[in-house]
């Protein structure tokens, strides 16, 4: 796995594209390391901050727990825990609770026993529209525990 340290300049752009796709104020980082999983995904660690970056989008990581606590929440039931955690999308009947989020927004997923959070997706209908419906899916799960970025990051970690 190559890494290398970003530039000022690349790390201002980075920071900057975060806070306008997740509508979270993020302190500026003085460094950031971007990790290449593979062509078109990269890890990027630093002050403070683990994210992913998939092409253009940018996913706060799932060890972030200060970060994620700013973002939007679907609390699932128990049932759905082991699903979400292998990768399955969050289907309505599993969301217990959430708080208000737009059609697209990055989303985190908790679970209502130990408020741990299991992954983080985006969000395919808003909280309003979800709140009208009983069945189907509801987030695209796009990163959770034990995921390729989950053992890519122990990997850097060592």
């Amino acid at each position: 796995m190559k890494s290398h340290n970003l530039s000022k300049s690349d790390i201002s752009v980075i920071i900057d594209k975060m806070t306008k796709q997740w509508h979270i104020e993020l302190s500026k980082s003085k460094t950031l390391i971007l990790h290449e999983i593979d062509d078109n995904t990269h890890l990027i660690t630093g002050d403070n901050i683990t994210s992913i970056q998939i092409g253009d989008s940018y996913l706060p990581f799932l060890s972030e727990t200060a970060l994620l606590e700013k973002f939007p929440k679907a609390i699932v039931d128990a049932g759905a825990i082991k699903f979400v955690c292998n990768g399955a999308n969050v289907m309505r009947p599993g969301i217990k609770k959430f708080t208000d989020f737009q059609k697209d927004d990055i989303i985190c997923v908790v679970d209502e026993v130990h408020n741990k959070f299991l992954a983080v997706g985006k969000a395919l209908m808003s909280s309003a529209e979800m709140s009208n419906i009983t069945k189907g899916e509801v987030v695209k799960n796009l990163h959770y525990i034990s995921d390729k970025y989950w053992e890519a990051a122990k990997i850097i970690k060592k």
